[in-house]
């Protein structure tokens, strides 16, 4: 096969991944309310895994052989956290937090990603903008998914909109292909290709990215937290992050991790 395209049979396992994550996801964002912990969502999180004979894809994951293992199956970012953030040791979510839950899970070898920023209870306008904007700047992205179309079409939509509103694009994180393994090849920038020093690859059919756009309510310069697995801004202003694994098909993008 052609460089990053998958077989039908990797597609339709990859899809059945993705829709079961959903499903999982569906019902965590639901406990997201004033009072409940990281840990109670990371327990409910691994428990709907397991019944369904899947296993979570970050907890244990090592960015490098030394690395400490990534401690929880969600990653869950609070406020100025962009990415990574673990669920254990458990925190309490108040009322005006905005929340992401990354989580990713491996099914019968095959791997499924995506990510939510959640408000707890009422949150600030500020917020709320954030949320929105990044929200439609996933969406945004995922239009230019289109045989033929590149990588520099996804970020350029995507940084367009964000900057147009007044917020910033992490341009240290990327988006990345997924499938048969947590990260993959490509690595998608979320801004103009220019900047990233990566190739511009072009979009083909059979190929499956996970795209997840990072996107600050201030600068887009981060640090990381004191965990020492959190990616934070260094501003302390709040982030948000959203992300969906896609199909690309003859017809256009096929978001595969939905209901």
């Amino acid at each position: 096969m052609p460089k990053y395209i998958k077989t039908k049979e990797q597609i339709e396992g990859i899809r059945k991944s993705c829709r079961e994550l959903a499903i999982i996801f569906a019902e965590i964002a639901k406990m997201v309310v004033p009072g409940v912990t990281t840990e109670e969502l990371e327990n409910k999180a691994v428990a709907m895994m397991a019944a369904v004979g899947g296993r979570p894809a970050f907890k244990g994951y090592k960015t490098y052989s030394r690395a400490i293992p990534f401690p929880s199956a969600l990653c869950i970012s609070i406020n100025q956290e962009i990415v990574h953030g673990p669920a254990v040791p458990a925190r309490i979510l108040q009322t005006g937090d905005i929340v992401g839950i990354d989580v990713g899970m491996e099914l019968n070898g095959y791997y499924s990603d995506m990510a939510r920023t959640l408000a707890v209870g009422e949150i600030s306008s500020v917020a709320q903008k954030l949320l929105m904007v990044t929200e439609r700047a996933l969406a945004l992205g995922i239009e230019q998914m289109k045989p033929n179309n590149t990588l520099n079409d996804i970020g350029t939509a995507i940084q367009k909109w964000v900057e147009s509103n007044g917020f910033g694009v992490v341009r240290d994180l990327v988006g990345h292909g997924v499938g048969l393994a947590v990260h993959e090849d490509p690595q998608i920038p979320h801004y103009a290709i220019k900047y990233s020093g990566l190739p511009n690859t072009r979009l083909a059919v059979g190929m499956v990215l996970a795209v997840e756009p990072m996107v600050t309510e201030g600068d887009w310069d981060i640090k990381v937290g004191s965990d020492g697995f959190a990616f934070v801004t260094k501003d302390g202003k709040l982030a948000a992050h959203f992300e969906n694994t896609i199909l690309i098909t003859s017809n256009g993008p096929e978001i595969l991790t939905t209901i």
